[in-house]
């Protein structure tokens, strides 16, 4: 018989959830259950909490709340309904923040929200003031990291801040049109508004984390909204600056996963330095009567992803 696994966590992606009818992606031809989407969360919930041994933890992969809900004014009985489910469980929570959060929310008011997961001490102390990044370590030698992938965005920032005008400049420079959610004809596509990166200074940060990870042999499993390979994502949804984030996993022996949301349709693939990038599919694209969630469990040398709905189970060897 199988050892018992190290530990176990949950994993969910895209929620979006808004009290509005059924509607359809920026395309017009993808269904989107907007409503329907906290009952699939309330769902996942569910199953979690009858898991045993207990889960360590659940990562929620951002967009965890519609940007509809910023036009019709919901956007914070919304996110208090979404919070509401998941402080049903006897866990904690690390979340990722996505575009969606951002359109409902700015940065300054994000941190004060039930999103803001960051532990507060100096092991985790963000790479610089604003910024979300932060890792913590559920079990002996395992570290997770939670990036910032809109760290770099226009995004929830002031128009008169730093960043904001930095990721502006570099957003017009590689997308001369006219809507800058539009990838149309752009040689670089994910050079869009509803995508961000990594500053050189969450970067240096990471590295110096992978460094310490490496030193006492870690191994990693990180997280962010945004996923940063090509073969887990298609052209568009990817961070902006996603290889010098693979450059610094690359250059360290500790990172076994990248863990991402953003596009619904998911992904995986297994790199050519044996990190595996998994995508997580979107709740908010899930027929009610399916789902879109699942349960990671840690062992020595891999991880075993028993998915539900839409997510199909995996075995990452490492």
């Amino acid at each position: 018989m199988e050892a018992a696994p190290l530990f176990s966590f949950g994993v969910i992606a895209d929620i979006q959830y808004a009290d509005a009818e059924d509607g359809y992606d920026f395309a017009g031809y993808r269904r989107r259950y907007y409503r329907q989407s906290l009952n699939l969360l309330r769902d996942a919930v569910e199953a979690w909490a009858t898991e045993r041994p207990p889960l360590a933890f659940v990562l929620q992969l951002g967009d965890s709340i519609d940007g509809l809900n910023a036009r019709s004014g919901e956007a914070e009985g919304a996110l208090e309904q979404v919070l509401a489910a998941l402080r049903r469980l006897p866990v904690p929570v690390h979340h990722a923040w996505g575009n969606h959060e951002l359109y409902n929310f700015s940065r300054a008011r994000l941190v004060h929200t039930g999103l803001n997961s960051r532990p507060a001490g100096t092991m985790a102390s963000p790479p610089v003031r604003d910024c979300q990044a932060y890792h913590f370590s559920p079990a002996a030698r395992f570290r997770v990291v939670v990036l910032d992938t809109y760290d770099l965005s226009i995004l929830g920032r002031e128009p008169d801040s730093p960043h904001y005008q930095e990721s502006l400049r570099l957003l017009r420079q590689k997308n001369p049109n006219d809507n800058l959610n539009s990838p149309a004809g752009l040689k670089e596509p994910r050079f869009v508004e509803f995508n961000g990166g990594f500053s050189q200074a969450q970067l240096d940060w990471f590295n110096e984390v992978l460094k310490f990870s490496d030193e006492n042999q870690e191994k990693v499993v990180v997280m962010g909204h945004l996923p940063i390979h090509p073969d887990a994502s298609d052209r568009v949804c990817l961070a902006w600056n996603y290889e010098d984030a693979l450059s610094v996993i690359h250059s360290h022996q500790c990172v076994v996963c990248f863990l991402a949301g953003h596009l619904h349709d998911g992904g995986y693939c297994l790199d050519s330095h044996g990190v595996h990038h998994l995508t997580l599919e979107g709740v908010i694209e899930t027929p009610p009567e399916s789902n879109a969630f699942g349960t990671i469990y840690v062992y020595e040398d891999k991880m075993i992803l028993k998915g539900r709905g839409r997510i199909s189970d995996r075995v990452m060897h490492f």
